[in-house]
């Protein structure tokens, strides 16, 4: 009998000494399986609360694309580390990205599971039921001028007669991108617990001013919940120039002197030249060289398009009409019928715009957007615009919808 207990015990401590109480990100399944280690050692709200971390760190701790590139980067980052180093170094996450989120409070943010299980639960506080996604945008600040400093991006589900749906405890993902010319310029996550959320806080200051040449931007909204993800755009949404970020001008050593590499030919010495004053008698040059006329300035291409898309979406159909050149959509009344037309448009929503050939005189763009009608339907497209060049100015010419 004393034997027999030896062995019970002795086996109960060989399993035990199995089971790790630190993270092994040796590959996906050690990562999973130690996490599975730890928690099983935590009481039943530790459990909840070390799940919570581990979103928290996964969803705004790393920076990686798609689930699988998260959760490696998830375990790099918490490679080794024990259950109280991870709880803190996601409240110092939380608090960075202004999360109402703290290791010891109670449990706020549903049954979470990094590993992909979000099927809906009888209790699961993420299973919100909404019909659509509606954002208020509200500028924000004084720069002393009366001009806004920022813009307060507020997302709200609804239900089907657009009334804000009431919900709490969820822990819902919010992510903000922010375009340009279809050109993504930042993104940003958030958590929505309740709808009551503020939302996002898009400060001009951390915009790059070469990167919005017409002082306007587009953004979209996505919130995920355990049975949907819900996405909306709006488009064309004024920033204030004045505060737009300038890269500060290199610092340039005033006594340093500068070797104009036009003067000296290293292969010729002898042959000396005088760019800045052609009319001087007393210059040569080098045979055989003619001065090089500047390059003309090209607008870019996918401007026109975007441009032709947001006032689509804002139902400026004037201004649409006016960019393009394409005898297919013949009359403005014809192009701006609410029926058949561009006026039955109630909102686009762009997903990417790219060049796809351009030369001098002509130009291919391949666009990717959703357009929802005034009936509520939604339709994904793939578009190619043709464009040509009409007196330095990009006029949409062709207009084909692809497969």
């Amino acid at each position: 009998m004393k034997k027999f207990s030896f062995l019970l015990i002795l086996s109960l401590l060989l399993f035990t000494a199995c089971k790790k109480d630190h993270v092994d990100a040796t590959n996906t399944k050690t990562l999973q399986s130690s996490i599975n280690d730890m928690a099983a050692s935590l009481p039943t709200i530790k459990q909840i609360k070390f799940n919570e971390a581990l979103y928290i760190l996964k969803t705004f701790g790393v920076e990686a694309d798609g689930d699988v590139a998260e959760l490696k980067a998830l375990g790099q980052l918490i490679n080794g580390k024990k259950v109280p180093e991870i709880l803190s170094l996601a409240d110092q996450v939380a608090q960075k990205n202004g999360i109402e989120w703290a290791s010891t409070a109670p449990p706020s943010l549903g049954e979470m599971n990094i590993f992909g299980d979000e099927s809906a639960k009888e209790s699961d506080p993420n299973d919100v039921k909404a019909n659509s996604l509606s954002i208020i945008t509200r500028p924000t600040g004084d720069d002393g001028t009366g001009a806004p400093t920022a813009l307060q991006i507020i997302p709200r589900l609804v239900d089907n007669a657009g009334n804000p749906v009431a919900f709490t405890g969820a822990g819902l993902e919010a992510t903000l991108e922010v375009f340009s010319n279809g050109v993504k310029l930042s993104t940003a996550k958030n958590l929505m617990q309740d709808n009551n959320f503020k939302g996002f806080n898009l400060k001009f200051s951390s915009i790059l001013a070469a990167k919005v040449p017409d002082n306007k931007i587009d953004i979209t909204i996505s919130v995920k919940t355990t049975a949907k993800t819900f996405k909306m755009s709006k488009i064309g949404l004024d920033v204030n120039p004045s505060l737009l970020k300038v890269p500060a001008v290199p610092k340039v050593d005033s006594t340093a002197v500068n070797q104009d590499p036009a003067v000296i030919d290293p292969n010729n010495p002898g042959a000396a030249t005088n760019p800045t004053n052609p009319n001087d008698p007393t210059a040569t040059t080098t045979p055989g060289t003619t001065p090089v006329a500047p390059k003309q300035t090209v607008p870019d291409p996918r401007n026109t398009v975007t441009g032709f898309l947001n006032n689509v979406s804002s139902q400026n159909l004037k201004a649409a009409y006016n960019a393009a050149s394409n005898p297919n959509w013949g009359s403005y009344e014809s192009f701006s019928n609410p029926n058949s037309g561009f006026g039955s448009v109630k909102n686009v929503s762009v997903k990417n715009i790219s060049t796809n050939a351009s030369n001098a005189s002509s130009a291919s763009v391949n666009a990717t957007y959703d357009v929802t009608d005034k009936s509520g339907k939604t339709t994904s497209l793939k578009v190619t615009f043709g464009l040509k060049n009409v007196n330095g100015d990009w006029k949409i010419s062709s207009y084909k919808i692809n497969p």
